[in-house]
C-alpha cells in the first residue's frame, strides 16, 4: 500500500509536469499506465484548496462554519466529478467508445489541475487585492492580466478534456464533439443548480 502510494506520488508529479510541457504524450501514459492511487493526490490538492477557500469565505474564525463550508464544498466537487465521469462513460459507450472506466476516471481527474489552479489564484487575489478594485491604470492592467491568465487556463483545460476523451474513451474528434454536445447541457443544468444552492458561482468541473 505504502509503496503503491509512493509510486503514484512520483507518477503524479511527473504527469503534472507532463500535462504542461507534453500533454499529448503525458495523457497517453496516464491512460495506459495511470493508477487510481494518483487520484488521492488530486484529491489532496482539492482538499488544500477548499480548506483555504473556506477560511477566505468565512471571514471570522468560526470552527462550525468553517467545517460546514469545507464539507459542503468537498461533497459538491466529489458529486460533480462522479456525475461527469458517469455521463462521459455512458454517452461515450453509446458512441462506440472502447476505453476503460478506470482510464476515463484518471484522465478526467487530471483535467481538474488547471481548475484548481484557477480557483487557487482567484482566492489568493481575493485576499491580496480584495474587491472593489480600482479603475486606475494598475487596476486595469491587473484585470487584463487576470483575463489573459484565465483564458490560457481555460484553453489548457479544453485541451486536457479533449485528450481525456480521446485516449480515455478512444474516440475520434467527431464522436468527442457529439459526447460534449450531449453531456454539456446536462452538466450546465447541474452547475446552475449548484449556483442556485449557493455552492459554486463558477462550475467546478
Amino acid at each position: 500500500m505504502v509503496d503503491q502510494l509512493l509510486i503514484a506520488g512520483v507518477s503524479f508529479g511527473r504527469n503534472c509536469i507532463g500535462i504542461v510541457l507534453h500533454p499529448y504524450e503525458a495523457y497517453r501514459r496516464i491512460v495506459r499506465e495511470g493508477s487510481l492511487y494518483e487520484l488521492i493526490y488530486i484529491t489532496s490538492l482539492l482538499i488544500f484548496y477548499f480548506a483555504l477557500a473556506s477560511v477566505v469565505k468565512v471571514a471570522a474564525f468560526r470552527p462550525f462554519l468553517l467545517t460546514r463550508q469545507f464539507i459542503v464544498l468537498v461533497s459538491a466537487v466529489v458529486a460533480t466529478y462522479c456525475v461527469v465521469i458517469c455521463l462521459l462513460w455512458l454517452v461515450g459507450q453509446k458512441m462506440g467508445g472502447k476505453g476503460t472506466l478506470r482510464g476515463v476516471a484518471i484522465a478526467w481527474g487530471y483535467t481538474l489541475v488547471p481548475t484548481v489552479l484557477w480557483f487557487f489564484v482567484t482566492s489568493l487575489l481575493y485576499v491580496v487585492l480584495p474587491p472593489p478594485r480600482t479603475t486606475s491604470l494598475a487596476g486595469i492592467a491587473l484585470s487584463a492580466l487576470f483575463l489573459a491568465f484565465s483564458a490560457t487556463l481555460f484553453l489548457w483545460k479544453l485541451m486536457l478534456g479533449y485528450l481525456a476523451l480521446r485516449f480515455g474513451l478512444k474516440l475520434d474528434l467527431a464522436r468527442i464533439l457529439v459526447v460534449v454536445a450531449v453531456v454539456g447541457p446536462v452538466v450546465g443544468i447541474y452547475s446552475y443548480g449548484m449556483y442556485q444552492l449557493g455552492i459554486f458561482k463558477v462550475p467546478f468541473v
